[in-house]
């Protein structure tokens, strides 16, 4: 079964309607998945994908598809908030260097997006393992090209 940020005992998890603009991105996204969970592609072998995020003070990742087995790293850690595909809104403070590791069953998948919340950078790792229960999703050429660069 998959976990959730909703294991990680967050500060704050609630189910109530979502502003406009986010919820129509998730509509959107429903119809078009992103796989992009990170804001750049650092590294791909044919094992895993390595990503970071990255965000300012207010800044946000829109929603993105976890398919594959993957884990996070908080390299600054920070405060932050997601929207989950699930309808709830979690609110969480990371530390820096907390790690968390996801798996997925066949046809599962988890859609979230991430929101700095705080006054700092806040910066994660990403890894995924492309050897997981399901199929990695394609990648925008676009994004293999930052990522050779």
């Amino acid at each position: 079964m998959a976990l959730t940020m909703l294991d990680k005992q967050a500060e704050s998890s609630v189910k109530s309607p979502w502003p406009a603009e986010i919820a129509a991105e998730f509509e959107r996204e429903k119809n078009n998945p992103n796989p992009c969970v990170g804001n750049a592609l650092v590294s791909e072998s044919n094992r895993v994908r390595v990503w970071t995020i990255r965000l300012k003070p207010g800044e946000r990742i829109g929603f993105h598809r976890h398919v594959l087995d993957y884990f996070w790293t908080a390299v600054t850690g920070g405060r932050g908030r997601q929207h989950v595909h699930d309808g709830t809104t979690v609110e969480y403070t990371y530390a820096p260097g907390e790690t968390r590791h996801e798996t997925y069953g066949p046809g599962e998948f988890k859609v979230h997006d991430l929101e700095n919340l705080g006054d700092k950078e806040m910066v994660f790792m990403t890894i995924e393992f492309l050897q997981s229960a399901n199929k990695p999703m394609p990648l925008p050429e676009r994004v293999r090209q930052q990522a050779a660069a």
